[in-house]
């Protein structure tokens, strides 16, 4: 039988879409940003053997790897497709390596405005059908054990990284193009935000059962360069997914967006039309729950660092995390991803207790 997106094993464990969209869960869900990743020794062992985005690129590789914390940690209540919020701008013709201890770098990272004009924004999404190959065959592989996640970068992170020439502790660069080129900034951010709409329609077209926009560079915003960098292109996104959805007659999927550092803008956050918003660590959840209202789903927040302590004080942690933000309109997850020397059975301990909370 051939594997495509209208024959999916239907869902047994539909959790995670409960809580997003508000409705009663028996348990509160839980998954993990970066779940499938270098913490975990079976995914070392393709990492030693592939390059990272020959994984991301090759759809049975990627498939692989999103399933394998699922094998390993039956309480999780979603999987999120393995893949990179880089491909983007690797889709508009940049070049973006991964070096071991550095993370992502781009060898020629745009230096002024007048290279806007050369990413190839021309079909850039045909540029990403592997990402939709891979939700596609990952559906059918999951057997309808929890539900895919798909995801993108926001544009302003894109945007970062497409100037910084990687991962930045300071977004100098960045900054002085906010402070000297405003409007080629909002004409590049509008070039990212079109290419996200495609790309997670693509997702959506492809079997991805709710979307993440992670814009894991709003610590760097201000609140008010939030309101004018941030927060339009995250409601386009919202808007433009939802028609495109619509449109194409598809089913509608709960979106979730998660600004890290973002703390200071929930209130905005929660007029951005998303299902969810995720928080990290540093917010505390009942300042949360007055910011955003009763009508959103919260997503977030133990420390990833709090995984590095003893089992036991992990499921005190989670519970007592838990009992803050309460069983509604909740989905249980780290404030950031997991970190790679993260032990094994912290995983355990924190997917098993979230479950006995309540």
């Amino acid at each position: 039988m051939e594997l495509t997106n209208k024959n999916f094993p239907e869902l047994k464990n539909d959790r995670l879409l409960r809580a997003a969209l508000g409705k009663e869960v028996d348990k509160v869900p839980v998954w993990v940003m970066r779940q499938a990743g270098r913490y975990l020794p079976e995914f070392q062992a393709v990492r030693a053997q592939h390059d990272f985005f020959t994984v991301c690129r090759t759809p049975e590789l990627a498939c692989e790897v999103t399933l394998q914390p699922l094998r390993r940690y039956p309480h999780l209540d979603a999987s999120i497709i393995f893949s990179d919020i880089l491909v983007i701008p690797q889709a508009l013709g940049m070049t973006v390596e991964m070096h071991p201890g550095l993370g992502p770098v781009f060898p020629s990272p745009l230096k002024d405005p007048s290279e806007i004009d050369q990413l190839q924004q021309e079909g850039a999404v045909s540029r990403l059908t592997y990402v939709g190959d891979a939700i596609t065959l990952t559906r059918h592989k999951i057997e309808g054990k929890v539900p895919l996640i798909g995801f993108t970068g926001a544009p302003f992170t894109l945007m970062g990284y497409m100037i910084e020439g990687g991962g930045s502790k300071t977004m100098s660069k960045t900054k002085e193009w906010i402070e000297k080129y405003p409007k080629d900034v909002h004409k590049l951010l509008k070039i990212l935000t079109n290419v996200i709409i495609d790309y997670l329609l693509m997702q959506v077209e492809s079997g991805a059962q709710l979307l993440q926009v992670f814009e894991s560079s709003a610590d760097h915003l201000t609140r008010e360069q939030f309101i004018e960098f941030s927060a339009p292109y995250l409601k386009d996104i919202r808007i433009g997914v939802r028609q495109g959805i619509e449109a194409k007659s598809l089913e509608q999927v709960p979106m979730t967006v998660f600004a890290k550092g973002g703390g200071h803008s929930l209130d905005i956050q929660a007029h951005l039309g998303y299902e969810t918003i995720g928080i990290d660590w540093t917010v505390d959840p009942i300042q949360a729950r007055k910011a955003v209202g009763e009508n959103i789903t919260l997503q977030g927040n133990l420390d990833p660092q709090d995984l590095y302590k003893q089992p036991e004080e992990i499921r005190k942690m989670t519970i007592e995390m838990a009992r803050k933000f309460g069983k509604h309109r909740y989905i249980c997850n780290l404030g950031h991803g997991i970190t790679p020397q993260t032990p094994l059975e912290s995983m355990t301990a924190f997917t098993e207790a979230i479950h006995e909370a309540f």
